[in-house]
């Protein structure tokens, strides 16, 4: 048990590295932005600054927004760790799926850098920034934009299907209940304009792709 939290940890750590290291092209990121916009605004999928906008104006809701945008990693490991004890059949399934996800990700944000709505869009608040609880001033002001896709949607996404895939077979309603997480992740970053309709499209691809590339890593170990 230890060597896998050692493992996982030190993957992390590299993931948090080299995602701090990609997305500094600011000028592509406002750019591609404007695409994204683009799109959006043609497929009238363009919903995020009136989301922001009516947050933005009820501070309650602002505020637990912001707890969610914030913690939750807390939730993130803590599936991590139900699973690990409880769950061990699916356990491994689940974790390749995670470190595929990691993996994926990062070419993605080297080359669609994407700046998010509350600096692309024009009248955004930062919502986050003002009902911030942790005094995380680095956040509105980022070294690098890489809002596309939206790993706060995608580890929420994560999260619903390593619940449903361990309880699928003996709890069917609180394995489907547990994909409600990432609709509410969905909800929070676009109120707190910190992504687009499209970067959530993103996140689920990524997720769909990560779930392949587990299975067939499964079936790859297994053939050996």
């Amino acid at each position: 048990m230890l060597a896998e939290l050692v493992f996982l940890l030190l993957w992390f750590l590299l993931f948090t590295r080299l995602d701090a290291a990609v997305g500094k092209d600011f000028a592509a990121a406002d750019a591609n932005a404007q695409a994204l916009q683009a799109v959006e605004g043609a497929a009238h999928l363009d919903i995020e600054l009136s989301a922001n906008t009516w947050l933005a104006g009820h501070p309650l809701l602002g505020h637990l927004a912001v707890y969610v945008y914030r913690l939750y990693y807390v939730v993130v490991f803590g599936v991590l760790g139900w699973v690990f004890l409880r769950h061990a059949g699916a356990y491994r399934h689940v974790r390749r799926t995670m470190v595929a996800m990691t993996a994926l990700v990062l070419p993605v944000y080297w080359a669609v850098p994407m700046s998010p709505p509350r600096f692309a869009l024009r009248g955004a608040v930062d919502v986050v920034a003002r009902y911030d609880p942790f005094g995380l001033e680095s956040w509105t002001h980022p070294t690098h934009h890489t809002a596309m896709p939206s790993m706060h949607v995608g580890w929420s996404l994560w999260c619903a299907y390593a619940v449903w895939y361990a309880l699928r077979a003996t709890h069917p309603r609180p394995a489907w209940s547990a994909w409600s997480f990432p609709v509410l992740m969905a909800a929070v970053v676009f109120g707190t304009a910190n992504h687009y309709v499209l970067d959530v499209a993103g996140s689920v691809a990524l997720l769909t792709v990560s779930i392949f590339v587990a299975s067939l890593w499964g079936r790859l170990a297994g053939s050996r």
